[in-house]
Parts: structure tokens; C-alpha cells; sequence
């Protein structure tokens, strides 16, 4: 009877997650709740699971724990690790199960709900010394197996009960554990990497975006260094689309709720759509959630011929979803944000062809931005659970097949996930480890024969009569704001050359050398550049660490020598002095990085 018990704890363990990390941080956050609970009485826990690289567990406490309060319980942790009490579990009734949490009306609701869902199946309880929690499993045979200088107190935040912004407010102690020392050590300097490339923080030393509670959470606004990144980015792709035959359109910020009711996006995204307008001449309009829908009428507006397919339409598209207040963060989770969204309308025998398009374009974006580092995911549907898909099972077969050939084709390295499909398609996502080794869903590429059908979409054959074509999403950045984010901080604000915001910075020594320097910012930016001038009357070394900080690939000093010469002093934000060089010198040696690298895509 243990046995299975503890067999079937094993199989809750997340893929890909380290089966003896999971334990030692299910196991330490139980041994966290114990302290808690010694050091507050009345607080009541509720959650407390293994996520990612840490664990967390969320209170009911009638104040939240200061900075001593986290060291006495991380002190008070320590010791019960050195107790050896055991991971006790068992079987309990229903019955019993609300009697020993009848003070804990969370774990009452978690129990009610399990008797809803799973019957008179009996549900498990783990115990160590004074702590008993409601619990799948699994732990650790006994608390000697954990390590106690690989355990640490992280922080402290607020969440809803459920994730319910119109429940209860919990208190939650993130922490962390490792198997030793020098793991947790590796983890701690990373958290302190993390911290020096957090995006939020670079946005505001170098003035990219902002956010106000004026306008709203999660609504950012670009500044202008922000803006010019920005655009510098969407011309990038924009170029390379035209030249990949694509025509870009512009759909209006709202739409009326029947269109997303025909997509079949309302039901499954209802949940993260903002409300529609109940204003007089308004009653019924949704703040646009996605781009498709508009595309789709555009196809339709006009009779089409097979041999006008394929049709691709591209637009960096604003669109609006809810997302809970607590789980907002920076440009990588907001309320509004742009879409580098394509539909290709083609023929079936044209689909294979497109889909190794997009992927060759979702490459070359990765190339473009130095992204080295990530995988290809195939998202398939869940077999188990056809209520979360719309579409019939034969569409679905071909849909799953096609990308399946694609992928066999262009020798991409890609593992399968079941139920990460979208409601309407199979997908091939992107998903890319920044410097510090975080996994980011980026580029999606995802084919649909099921709003064709939904919109009644057709061209006309060669035969002269009425055919469906196939519909691909694709978005090699996904979400600008949230690409942007992540590329901030993979490469720290040290964007490449081209994407620079500010690329050259000229700066004058004194006074009397202004005249010269305005030349030299003149010929820069004649050639494209964008170049700025310091002529302010501080020392040149305070105005190149200004510069390097706010991370300008290059500055160019102007004194005596360079005016006597005719030349310019160049150095790198590095901190490398480049040395005297003419104009054109310059100009030929930054020429190589002007331009993003065009090496991605296959072979």
C-alpha cells in the first residue's frame, strides 16, 4: 500500500524537472510552513508547491513577517532539518480529512473541491514532526536528506487565493533549495546577475519605457531611446517580410464581440478579454485580443483565384488581453501589446512550402538578435481532451501530419508537447535561453484549418469551382514587448550596433573645440548614424562614463590633436580606446555592424 502511494506521488513529478530537487523543495517548503506557523500562530497555510528553480507558500497571517521574522524562521528551519523527522503519508477519508483541517477553511475548500472531482477516491496527507498538510506528494524519506546550507529564505509577496484578485489577499515566502552549498551558491550569483539585467531596472537607467497608474497597469509607454529600439526592430522585420512577399495591413483597436464569437476566441480567451463596451453607441466592443479575425475579413473582402494564393498579410498589430494584477511584470506580461502578427491564406499543396518559410524567418530573427541558445517545441493537441479544441478530427490529423513533415525536413531538433496546441492548430514555438540560461516562448508558427471553415472562406480552382484554403499564424517575435524585455536583458542593454537606440555619442573636450565636433556629428548622421552631441562643460572622463553607461557603442572625443589632424579619437563602451582614425576610417570599420546579420534560417 506505501508503495503505491508513493509511486503515484512519483508521477506528479513535472517532466523535465529534477525528480530530487522536486523533493527537497516540496520537502523544504512543509518544513518552511512548520516554522511559520511556530513563529505565527494564527496563520493559516494554504499552497506551498516546487515551481521552476524555487518553492513558495502562501499564508493567511494577520501581519505579513519582517527581515528578522525570515532569518528565525530560516534559523528555526535548519533545526528541524537536523531532527531526521520523517515523511510520513497516508490515506485518509473524506471525513477525516475535514476534521483535521476544520480550523483552515483553504484546505477545506481544496478538499471539497477533490471530493467533487475525484469521488469517494481517498485523498493523502504528509506529516513531519508537529506539521501535518494536505498533499499529493512526493518527499524525501526524512528531513537528514536535506542539506541545511543549501536552503534559502528569498523574499516575501502578496497573492490572491487562487490567483482571484476578488479573494482573499495571502501573504507568500519564496525560497529556495539545492542539493549543496555550491549549488545554492551558483544559484544565489545568478539571482545577482538576474537582478543586474532585470529589464525593468535598465528601462529606467536607460530610459526606454515607463509605466504610470495614470494610464494603467500594464499599459507600457515607449520613451523616445524605447521608441527608436522599437522601431528599429519592426523596420527589421518589416523590410525582410516585403522582401518575403507579404503585404502589410492595419486593423482598427476594436471589434465588435460577434467576430470574436465566429473565430471561436471569445469562449477560450473570454477569460482574458477585457469586457465589452456597454456605452450607448458602443454596446457589444471588445478592446481587439488578436489580430486574426481582421485578417480573415480581409481575405474575404474580395473573390479570390487560386492563382492569386498565397496571400500574406503582415501587421505589428495592438492588441489587449486581462491579465490579474499580481501577475503583471514589466514589458514580458502586460495589458497591451503589439503583435508582429502574418496570416498566409494559401492551398493546401502550398502549406508544407509556407511553414518552412516561417520557420526559416522565425531563424533568421534568432540569428539577427545573437539568440544561440534554444529549442523547437511542436505543440500538438491533447487527444484526451477534445472540449479544449475546436475543429474535426480529420483537420486536426492533416493539420499534425503537415507540421510533422516540416519539421522531419528541416532537420530541426524539436521534442513533441501534448496539450500546448492552440484551440484551433498545431504549433511550432520558439523557445529561447537568455545569458543567464531562462527559458522564453518567443517566435510561433501555427497552422489552422479550422477559421477557414468558421468564416466561410474560399477561392476559386482551376476546375472554376469553390475550395478552402489553409490559414498559417506566424509571429517571429511573438509579442514585441515581450521579445524587447527579454533582449534587454540577454544582452544587458548592450544592444548590437544597429539596434542601438543612441549609436555614437560625440563629445567635445572644451569650448573651443564645439565647432569641430558639430562636423563631426554632422557627417555621422548624414551617413544614417544616430549620433548625438555632448558639448557640456564637464571633463571628458565624467562624459565617457556617462556614455558607457548608458551602454552607446561608441564615443568619439574631440580635442587639439583631432582638430589639428583632422581626425577623431574612438572608444568602445567596453572601455577599449580605439585610438586616432580619419572619418572614413570610422565609418568603414563600423560599416560590418550597421546591418543585422542575415546567417539565420536553413540550409
Amino acid at each position: 500500500m506505501l508503495e503505491e502511494l508513493l509511486e503515484r506521488a512519483e508521477a506528479h513529478i513535472p517532466k523535465g524537472y529534477d525528480p530530487t530537487l522536486y523533493k527537497i523543495r516540496h520537502s523544504v517548503a512543509h518544513i518552511m510552513a512548520q516554522a511559520v506557523v511556530e513563529r505565527f500562530p494564527d496563520a493559516k497555510p494554504t499552497i506551498g508547491p516546487p515551481i521552476e528553480d524555487r518553492f513558495y507558500y502562501d499564508f493567511e497571517m494577520s501581519k505579513p513577517p519582517h527581515e528578522d521574522d525570515l532569518a528565525w524562521i530560516e534559523d528555526r528551519m535548519r533545526e528541524i532539518i537536523k531532527g531526521r523527522h520523517r515523511f510520513e503519508v497516508r490515506e485518509v477519508t473524506h471525513e477525516e480529512a475535514l476534521a483535521l483541517f476544520e480550523d483552515n477553511p483553504y484546505k477545506i475548500e481544496l478538499i471539497e473541491e477533490l471530493i467533487s472531482q475525484n469521488g469517494a477516491t481517498p485523498l493523502t496527507v504528509y506529516q513531519h514532526d508537529s506539521f501535518i498538510d494536505l498533499c499529493r506528494g512526493p518527499h524525501l524519506p526524512h528531513t537528514g536528506y536535506i542539506k541545511p546550507n543549501g536552503i534559502k529564505l528569498l523574499s516575501i509577496a502578496g497573492a490572491y487565493w487562487r490567483g482571484d484578485a476578488k479573494r482573499t489577499q495571502l501573504t507568500r515566502i519564496y525560497g529556495t533549495a539545492w542539493k549543496n552549498r555550491t549549488q545554492l551558491d551558483e544559484f544565489l550569483r545568478h539571482i545577482e546577475e538576474a537582478k543586474a539585467r532585470d529589464h525593468r531596472v535598465l528601462g529606467r537607467k536607460l530610459e526606454l519605457f515607463m509605466f504610470s497608474d495614470k494610464v494603467g497597469p500594464g499599459l507600457p509607454m515607449w520613451l523616445p531611446a524605447g521608441a527608436t529600439l522599437r522601431e528599429t526592430l519592426i523596420d527589421f522585420l518589416r523590410n525582410e517580410q516585403l522582401r518575403r512577399g507579404y503585404e502589410h495591413v492595419s486593423a482598427p483597436h476594436i471589434g465588435h464581440l460577434d467576430l470574436y464569437k465566429t473565430s471561436g476566441h471569445y469562449p477560450y480567451y473570454s477569460d482574458s478579454q477585457f469586457p465589452a463596451m456597454e456605452t450607448h453607441e458602443m454596446d457589444g466592443y471588445l478592446l481587439k485580443p488578436m489580430n486574426c479575425p481582421h485578417h480573415v475579413l480581409m481575405y474575404a473582402h474580395k473573390r479570390r483565384s487560386y492563382r492569386d494564393l498565397p496571400v500574406k498579410l503582415a501587421e505589428f498589430g495592438q492588441v489587449y488581453r486581462y491579465e490579474q494584477t499580481g501577475e503583471l511584470g514589466g514589458l514580458t506580461r502586460v495589458r497591451g501589446f503589439t503583435v508582429d502578427d502574418g496570416h498566409i491564406f494559401c492551398r493546401h499543396d502550398q502549406v508544407e512550402e509556407e511553414i518552412r518559410d516561417c520557420v526559416d524567418l522565425a531563424l533568421q530573427v534568432l540569428s539577427a538578435l545573437d539568440f544561440k541558445d534554444f529549442s523547437v517545441q511542436l505543440s500538438l493537441r491533447d487527444p484526451d481532451n477534445h472540449e479544449k479544441y475546436t475543429g474535426s478530427e480529420e483537420n486536426w490529423n492533416a493539420s499534425e501530419e503537415a507540421m510533422r513533415r516540416v519539421v522531419d525536413e528541416m532537420n530541426l531538433d524539436t521534442h513533441e508537447e501534448l496539450g500546448e496546441a492552440a484551440f484551433y492548430g498545431p504549433k511550432i514555438d520558439f523557445k529561447v535561453r537568455d545569458a543567464l540560461g531562462r527559458s522564453w516562448q518567443l517566435g510561433t508558427v501555427q497552422l489552422d484549418y479550422n477559421l477557414p471553415e468558421r468564416f466561410d472562406l474560399w477561392y476559386t480552382g482551376a476546375d472554376d469551382q469553390h475550395h478552402r484554403p489553409a490559414m498559417i499564424h506566424r509571429a517571429p517575435f511573438g509579442s514585441l514587448e515581450r521579445f524587447i524585455g527579454v533582449l534587454i536583458e540577454h544582452c544587458a542593454g548592450a544592444f548590437p550596433f544597429w539596434l542601438a537606440p543612441e549609436q555614437v555619442r560625440v563629445m567635445s573636450i572644451s569650448e573651443r573645440f564645439v565647432d569641430y565636433a558639430r562636423e563631426v556629428l554632422d557627417k555621422l548622421q548624414q551617413d544614417g548614424l544616430r549620433a548625438t552631441l555632448d558639448v557640456r562643460s564637464e571633463k571628458i572622463g565624467y562624459k565617457i562614463r556617462e556614455a558607457q553607461l548608458l551602454k552607446i557603442p561608441y564615443m568619439v572625443v574631440i580635442g587639439a590633436r583631432e582638430v589639428e589632424q583632422n581626425h577623431i579619437s574612438v572608444r568602445a563602451r567596453s572601455g577599449d580606446d580605439l585610438g586616432s582614425m580619419s572619418m572614413d576610417s570610422f565609418l568603414e570599420f563600423i560599416h560590418k555592424e550597421r546591418f543585422p546579420s542575415m546567417n539565420g534560417g536553413s540550409d
